[in-house]
């Protein structure tokens, strides 16, 4: 008897009357019955409702009003009608099917999302608004319905819709306050120009929460099972009805300000997951058959980065060879905001060399194979030698990512092992001594790049361990001298150095604290406070959990979050390496 159940499908739109609605005048979503003859409809655009908040308790059915209003939009409007930008903060794949489903609707969907990415997604949507001011100032238009009548061509409507919002203030930093600023002027300026911003979350109570002036202009507010405490703050202080609420899925709904008189309690309608994958299905096929080609930005918090899915290369690939760029770009993950992917930029100066620190050898192996990968889709036969001392282990029934590299390539690539240290350590000296005698300069050389993977196991470059060696008696400079030199003048004549290790530790045993300081460019994965103050100079590395790095430039003091890449598929390897065999040189 307690158990109320309104199918989605019983009160949604047939599919004969998909993406008729107009987004002029205001964008509207049905949510649920409300009594016997009525259906909720949520409302942005009139009045003063251009922004909502939703709160219920853990199985109040939020999950499941966010799912119908989001299918009811899809269904109503077409994506030149309406843009939509999704964001879940908590650890789950709400979200996640509309990725699956390329979503037309969807500009971005973030899974377990992180605070940068969320921030980013805030940035773009504060560009939109000057975008959309220049664009509507020179259609001489106040607001959105004007520009629309004097434009002659739909401008959607935005809806930037956050889970769990207030993941953007749970940590009192840089990121927290730019987060605030943002969303405050979103909402006190997006309403003119058809921005729109639905949070949710299961409690607003507590200090990570909206201040009341922004509260103050969320229109709408949607009450599910909740607290006395939440309800009086979602509604109104005098307004404790939703703590009265007794069934999942039961909502108040509230489109003034919380005033106890706006309260209209309707009922949440219930979308089976099967149901839902088949209108979504619907719509793909539908926008598919319009001509909808958009696919969103998808960000999924705790997976690997795939390179394979989005190589930022594609088109150098594809095309012919060009002049070497003055920037070499080892591109090593996915950002966490909407921006380009994040790379390694070699230049012919100073201190271009590469650290790669983490316990996690997969993922270094993975960033220094994706790095040569982009080296060497940029750079010809001609311009790029690569020189590969590869100390890690590797399983017995494992092909390691460097030997694809060397076996499909077209480059000069050298791969070798602990023997082969002092050879490669000799020739490319050799070729560094040659290079500082030119006088016409290095311009139109090809660029060396040294990659020693695993240093920790690189035992013959510690200063104690040397003497060891039998190298050539003509000779007068140790392995780990050489390599100091090389990372100290190598760089602004075209020979670069990428080193991977575990731990500072083994780092400092290995190399000198001089030779250290020439590698102007580090990534960290997580690390202790002290190694990372060591090596970025903050402590942020602690913080970072699984598929996460740091990317620090020394020269430009740019921190960076992302998602390294994990190893690209060998056949997908080969396949690019055989395409760029058969490029013209």
């Amino acid at each position: 008897a307690s158990r109320v159940e309104v199918p989605f499908e019983k009160i949604a739109k047939p599919a004969s009357e998909w993406w008729r609605g107009s987004t002029g005048e205001s964008v509207k979503a049905i949510l649920g019955p409300s009594g016997a003859r009525t259906l909720q409809e949520l409302e942005f655009g009139r009045g003063t409702a251009h922004h909502g908040l939703i709160a219920g308790r853990i199985g109040s059915g939020k999950s499941t009003l966010l799912h119908a209003l989001i299918t009811s939009l899809a269904t109503s409007y077409s994506p030149s009608e309406l843009e939509l930008y999704l964001i879940d903060f908590k650890e789950g794949v709400e979200f996640k099917r509309y990725a699956l489903h390329s979503l037309p609707h969807a500009k971005v969907v973030a899974v377990e999302s992180e605070r940068e990415f969320g921030v980013s997604v805030l940035q773009r949507l504060d560009q939109l608004i000057v975008e959309r001011g220049a664009q509507f100032k020179n259609l001489d238009a106040k607001n959105l319905i004007e520009a629309r009548e004097k434009h002659g061509q739909p401008i959607p409507r935005v809806l930037l819709l956050v889970d769990e919002f207030q993941m953007f203030f749970q940590e009192d930093d840089r990121l927290s306050s730019e987060a605030m600023t943002l969303i405050d002027r979103i909402v006190r300026q997006g309403r003119s120009y058809g921005i729109h911003i639905l949070f949710a979350s299961q409690s607003l109570a507590g200090s990570a929460s909206l201040p009341r002036p922004v509260m103050d202009q969320m229109g709408v507010r949607i009450a599910l099972q909740c607290s006395d405490a939440d309800s009086r703050i979602i509604l109104a202080d005098d307004n404790p009805q939703a703590r009265l609420l007794s069934r999942p899925g039961e909502a108040i709904y509230n489109d003034k300000n919380g005033l106890i008189e706006g309260n209209n309690r309707f009922q949440v309608a219930f979308l089976n997951d099967e149901v839902q994958e088949q209108m979504l299905s619907q719509i793909a096929a539908g926008a598919k058959k319009a001509g909808w080609t958009r696919v969103p930005i998808v960000f999924e918090g705790n997976a690997p980065a795939v390179l394979e899915d989005k190589f930022p290369l594609s088109e150098q690939v594809m095309g012919a060879w060009q002049a070497p760029p003055k920037r070499i770009l080892g591109f090593v993950g996915e950002p966490i905001a909407i921006k380009a992917p994040t790379a390694l930029g070699f230049r012919r100066q100073s201190g271009s060399n590469a650290l790669l620190m983490g316990q996690d050898e997969m993922l270094t192996t993975a960033m220094l194979t994706t790095t040569l990968f982009s080296l060497a889709a940029q750079l010809s036969p001609k311009h790029a030698n690569f020189w590969v001392l590869d100390f890690t282990p590797i399983e017995d029934d494992a092909t390691s990512p460097l030997e694809t590299l060397r076996d499909g390539l077209p480059h000069p690539f050298r791969l070798g092992k602990r023997r082969e240290l002092p050879q490669f350590l000799e020739a490319l000296s050799t070729e560094l001594k040659t290079r500082m005698e030119l006088e016409n300069g290095v311009t139109g050389l090809p660029s060396h790049f040294l990659v020693i993977a695993g240093a920790a196991r690189a035992r013959d470059l510690r200063p104690d361990e040397n003497a060891g060696y039998n190298i050539d008696e003509s000779a007068s400079e140790t392995p780990a001298q050489q390599l100091s030199k090389l990372l100290r003048e190598g760089p602004e004549l075209g020979i670069h150095t990428l080193i991977s290790c575990d731990t500072v530790a083994n780092l400092n045993r290995t190399l000198e604290r001089r030779s250290i300081g020439e590698l102007d460019m580090r990534v960290v994965l997580q690390m202790s406070n002290e190694d990372s103050s060591t090596l970025i100079d903050t402590p942020a590395a602690n913080k970072l959990g699984s598929n996460r790095a740091l990317f620090y430039s020394v020269e430009e003091g740019k921190l960076e979050k992302f998602r390294p890449y994990r190893i690209p598929n060998s056949a997908w390897l080969t396949q690019i390496a055989g395409l760029l065999k058969n490029k013209q040189v």
